[in-house]
């Protein structure tokens, strides 16, 4: 699906008076809510930097950016927002969107043996991945991985993830993909 179908389906979510699993669990339901909510406040008032742009542009061969994601994931909701304004800066760029838990290819793209989302699968023309990024910002996923080892309360965690990731506005997964579009040689360098 296109990101307009990935919007619509948060919508279809939100509105259904027949909600599908795991929205019939409150707590997806309301993550889905608030995940839509930071989408379009990231869609808003995003921005993304003038080196990041020059970057982008600089592609000069057809890509796809394939990103597996849900409308329950935190993480999402903070990162899909910046990779889609920035496949718009060049219309070699197409993304594609997988629901993780029903049409994703997740499995080829573990992180650390689990299906941890978002995943950016940046392919070229002829459907070869060129990289992969993911589940989240280096620094978020450090925390993350200590967070989980220390037994941290998960309520705390993801406090701390959501304050990151507005006071960083996502500077940090501009820098990480700048460094991917440079170091793999995404840009035609001729």
């Amino acid at each position: 699906m296109d990101f307009q179908a990935y919007l619509s389906k948060f919508e279809e979510i939100l509105n259904s008076t027949n909600p599908v699993e795991p929205y019939t669990d409150s707590d997806y339901l309301e993550y889905a809510k608030l995940n839509f909510s930071r989408t379009k406040r990231w869609l808003k008032t995003g921005k993304l930097s003038a080196d990041m742009v020059t970057a982008i542009k600089s592609i000069t061969k057809p890509q796809t950016w394939v990103v597996i994601t849900e409308p329950w994931c935190g993480d999402a909701a903070h990162s899909v927002p910046f990779i889609e304004m920035m496949a718009k800066e060049n219309p070699l760029i197409t993304t594609v969107y997988e629901l993780r838990d029903t049409e994703s290819r997740i499995d080829e793209y573990l992180t650390n043996g689990s299906k941890s989302i978002p995943k950016l699968i940046i392919k070229d023309e002829n459907g070869v991945d060129i990289s992969v990024w993911g589940p989240r910002p280096e620094e978020c996923q450090s925390f993350f991985l200590k967070s989980v080892e220390d037994k941290t309360d998960l309520d705390k965690v993801k406090e701390t993830l959501q304050l990151w990731y507005n006071q960083d506005k996502g500077k940090e997964i501009q820098h990480e993909l700048m460094q991917i579009i440079q170091q793999e040689v995404l840009v035609d360098n001729k």
